[in-house]
């Protein structure tokens, strides 16, 4: 294999499967290794992914805060829709993935390696996810998945394989881990091991980043969120950058328990699969949108958004973040936005986010035509031939029903 391969650019954590990724590349395709690691938001030092990777003989070494450019340019884009996988997922993990993969490609073509790699299983989503936008943006270039490879298909396999190669095992890995993490600025996702039954309620201890519901303060708190074509740009009127906002939002939700979810979902490639997520500064983020756009947004620009998140929520889920059909339809998206401008006042209490008040200079709102009041601006009888129109040809229809049919129909 080593005629194949002569540098590859590696996705690395720093953790152990990662780390035993990176020794089984250099053993398999006796090839020179460039790492790249990611700071989504995930709270962990990386600089231990460094000294990891320098222990492993890497010279080419690439650590980036990503967070800015996370939230910016993947995440707020998608909120831009209101987009939720299957009526309920904030599809955290699955928008980290193209900046990812993105990253890979570009370094791939700075240092001049012809492969790029992954760590993701061959049974899950984030496979598909990585290599479909490596393809995209490098129709050329090799992709490793060593998960569908290798012949390590056991925890028991994994750690002698580090212990042949003197790669570092935490205590914690020694026997089976509860559920495995992956974890970036807009959620956490835990699955498998003690979740794989649906049946079984998770523990309290599989939820890292919201406190309990129920032990939540006993008071609400009000806060309110200023938007700018369709993006969040400042909380209780303080100006933050997408990164420093969503952090803001995470630091309220957690407080309150607010973004817990447990799902049973349809994977992409066929299995449903069980996953608890958190996403405390994403589910407020939606709630506030959907309330400046309920002001802002025309009726037949918000329906038509509606009928099409379903299927830009599928393309992101399912990897195609860099097809042609979901730019088109981020297109379209994007245009809607430029009046959603204003200010929501949510309230947040014990797992729950509401919108309580929302005004905005481009609001389509007029109380005059709503009042209850005398009012001069819409004539109630105009309504009645607006009913007789739309009620034609369901008339008609009825009318239809009641002829009997003539005897050469019969």
């Amino acid at each position: 294999m080593s005629d194949q391969v002569k540098k590859v650019v590696l996705a690395y954590s720093g953790g152990l499967d990662t780390s035993i990724i990176l020794k089984w590349l250099q053993v398999t395709y006796d090839c020179e290794v460039v790492t790249f690691t990611a700071d989504l938001g995930q709270g962990e030092e990386l600089e231990p992914a460094r000294r990891k990777a320098e222990m492993l003989g890497i010279k080419e070494i690439y650590i980036e805060d990503v967070r800015e450019d996370f939230v910016k340019n993947y995440v707020f884009p998608m909120f831009r829709a209101n987009t939720v996988y299957e009526g309920m997922y904030l599809l955290g993990t699955a928008i980290a993935r193209p900046l990812i993969a993105k990253r890979q490609i570009e370094i791939a073509r700075e240092v001049g390696a012809d492969a790029v790699c992954h760590g993701a299983t061959g049974k899950g989503n984030d496979q598909v996810r990585f290599e479909l936008g490596y393809y995209a943006l490098n129709p050329d270039i090799k992709v490793i998945a060593p998960w569908r490879e290798w012949d390590l298909h056991s925890r028991t396999n994994l750690i002698n394989f580090a212990e042949q190669h003197q790669i570092e095992v935490p205590k914690d890995k020694r026997g089976e881990a509860p559920f495995s993490v992956d974890a970036n600025l807009l959620h956490t996702s835990s699955e498998g091991k003690a979740l794989e039954d649906p049946w079984v309620e998770a523990e309290e201890y599989v939820y890292a980043r919201t406190d309990n519901p129920v032990t939540a303060p006993d008071e609400p708190e009000y806060i309110e969120i200023d938007f700018e074509k369709g993006d969040a740009v400042a909380i209780n009127g303080v100006s933050m950058s997408p990164a420093t906002l969503l952090t803001a939002l995470n630091e309220h939700g957690k407080k309150h328990g607010i973004g817990r979810l447990d799902l049973l979902e349809n994977r992409f490639v066929g299995m449903k699969s069980r996953g608890i997520y958190e996403t405390p500064g994403g589910t407020i983020l939606l709630a506030a949108h959907r309330g400046i756009e309920q002001i802002t947004l025309d009726r037949g620009a918000m329906h038509l958004k509606d009928e099409i998140m379903p299927k830009y929520a599928e393309l992101i889920y399912n990897g195609f973040w860099f097809s042609p059909e979901r730019e088109m339809m981020q297109a379209l998206i994007d245009k809607s936005q430029d009046h959603v401008v204003g200010t929501v006042r949510l309230m947040l209490f014990k797992g729950g986010v509401h919108v309580v008040g929302r005004k905005s200079p481009k609001s389509l709102y007029s109380m005059a035509h709503v009042t209850f009041e005398e009012d001069d601006v819409y004539d109630q009888r105009d309504a009645q031939g607006f009913i007789k129109l739309n009620a034609l040809r369901l008339q008609l229809l009825k009318r239809r029903g009641n002829v009997p049919l003539p005897p050469s129909y019969e």
